[in-house]
């Protein structure tokens, strides 16, 4: 440890690790939690920096991102932040044109409908200096987080990623995107590469930045079954794992532990078990002792309490966290929703949940 409080890169020391033991494997005094979207709009805080600005400008602004970052932390002992950005800055770097539109969510102007639409997109190897924003907003939110928690960094999986640029903006089916799949095999593995390319560097960049863990989004994982799953997205999955952690190497860089959460993806729970990261997120949908069941002991699982359960009591929520946290056991897990948590919560059952997991799993320990 240096003398002046600072880590090994000039951030301030880290003070409470728990979630990074989690993740590592190691024992912990009782089980980290933090909330996928817990810098969201169920907070007026974040409506009220948020109102000024478009969606992507304010994830351009890393003042902006940071403030966002840390505003859930203020009110709850969460046991890690994830940057406040989105998925979708990688599409943009690579040339993509998007915007939010408010109430509908995220459009692609011009999506991808054509094998030679492939050739409009930027150079992976260049798109990453598109997103030095993200970087900076992860090394500013890092020196003002003053070693409180880790901060996570995040991208989106290569297939998710593609339905958006196929579908042009969300979609039930993603029938547009499996299209591809069926009638273009070769460009579809064409495009996943090309976002494969792209993500590496983002990610070991978002590490050099300051990011101490690192989540892939698999969001659209249900819309595959076993035999798409496995070919065209778990291989992108298992080659992000393997090349972020060599690049990382040969930086000179300490590993950081790495969770996939490929959400409805319970089919390939084992497959993602040894696909080379160190968590698996899991949605509400999957039994914590099956999951457990397929997924071994040798990696650290994490999720899953439905997010609507937030809408019960209190009391009630701390009956559900209470089950959750016997169903997964005290060791390799880390506590979290299932899914985001949704902009009419109630922030206030939002700390009834942070504190149920403290308070129980510290009794569990015990007994």
């Amino acid at each position: 440890m240096e003398a002046n409080g600072l880590g090994p890169q000039g951030f301030p020391e880290l003070k409470n690790d728990t979630f990074l033991r989690a993740a590592w494997g190691e024992d912990t005094d009782y089980t980290p939690v933090w909330c996928m979207r817990q810098a969201g709009r169920y907070l007026p805080e974040f409506r009220e920096t948020r109102a000024a600005q478009d969606f992507f400008s304010t994830c351009r602004s890393p003042e902006a991102c940071c403030e966002l970052t840390l505003q859930p932390l203020r009110r709850f002992p969460l046991d890690a932040a994830i940057i406040f950005s989105d998925i979708l800055v990688v599409p943009q770097a690579l040339g993509m044109e998007v915007t939010m539109v408010p109430g509908k969510g995220p459009s692609f102007p011009e999506p991808l409908r054509e094998e030679r639409d492939l050739e409009r997109l930027r150079d992976p190897a260049a798109a990453v200096s598109e997103l030095t924003y993200v970087f900076q907003a992860i090394t500013l939110t890092r020196q003002r987080l003053a070693g409180r928690v880790p901060l996570i960094g995040f991208a989106g999986a290569p297939w998710t990623l593609m339905t958006y640029m196929i579908e042009g903006g969300g979609s039930s089916t993603m029938a547009q995107a499996k299209r591809w799949l069926y009638q273009r095999p070769k460009a579809s593995h064409q495009l996943l590469r090309i976002l494969t390319d792209a993500l590496v560097p983002y990610l070991v960049g978002q590490v050099v930045a300051g990011a101490q863990a690192l989540q892939l989004f698999e969001s659209h994982a249900g819309h595959l079954g076993p035999q798409l799953f496995n070919k065209f997205a778990l291989p992108y999955i298992r080659d992000v794992a393997k090349r972020v952690k060599a690049m990382l190497q040969e930086a000179g860089l300490a590993p950081v532990p790495m969770i996939v959460f490929a959400k409805d993806g319970h089919f390939a729970l084992e497959e993602l078990a040894q696909a080379g990261y160190e968590v698996v997120g899991l949605d509400w949908t999957v039994a914590p002792q099956k999951a457990r069941e397929h997924v071994g002991k040798n990696v650290t699982l994490q999720g899953n309490l439905d997010p609507c359960a937030l809408y019960a009591p209190e009391e009630e929520i701390g009956r559900l966290v209470k089950q959750m946290l016997d169903d997964f056991g005290p060791q390799r897990y880390i506590a979290n929703l299932g899914h985001g948590l949704y902009p009419d919560m109630d922030p206030e059952h939002v700390g009834a949940f942070v504190d149920a997991v403290h308070k129980y799993s510290r009794v569990l320990r015990q007994n």
